[in-house]
């Protein structure tokens, strides 16, 4: 993290598309994201929501199961979205080719990131979600 004050951003669910909009346009150039926070703070959703403002053309779910979930954009352009909630150890993460995923200069998006800190590269934006109450969630973005 090279960035000592982080970028802040409020979101709420009725405001998630523009919200996820304002965060691609605050990001730039970065495309490869790791997302801490806990259960129900919000980051599947938004992740969801950053896809659909890539304009995703395949469907966008939880990778929870699968780990890792590959979505293609309108303009052929590749998003790999991971969870890592499931992992016991970054060698399940060798198992899938993971180091390969991370040689794409490609969007990237990681859940959990913290279950396999030690392969997250140091160039990897990271971003920290806190719940507000019901609606808000905070983002503390660190370029």
């Amino acid at each position: 993290m090279n960035q000592m004050e982080p970028i802040q951003l409020e979101i709420t669910l009725d405001n998630i598309n523009e919200s996820a909009a304002k965060f691609l346009e605050l990001v730039k150039p970065a495309k490869q994201f790791a997302f801490y926070g806990g259960m129900g703070a919000g980051k599947t959703t938004f992740i969801t929501a950053i896809c659909h403002q890539l304009q995703a053309i395949d469907l966008v779910s939880s990778p929870t199961f699968a780990i890792v979930n590959e979505y293609k954009t309108i303009t052929d352009e590749t998003i790999y979205h991971f969870d890592f909630y499931r992992i016991k150890d970054s060698v399940e993460l060798f198992d899938i080719g993971f180091e390969e995923y991370l040689e794409n200069t490609g969007w990237c998006f990681i859940e959990w990131p913290e279950k396999a800190q030690e392969l997250i590269p140091d160039n990897f934006a990271r971003v920290f979600i806190t719940s507000l109450d019901k609606e808000k969630r905070l983002l503390k973005i660190f370029i």
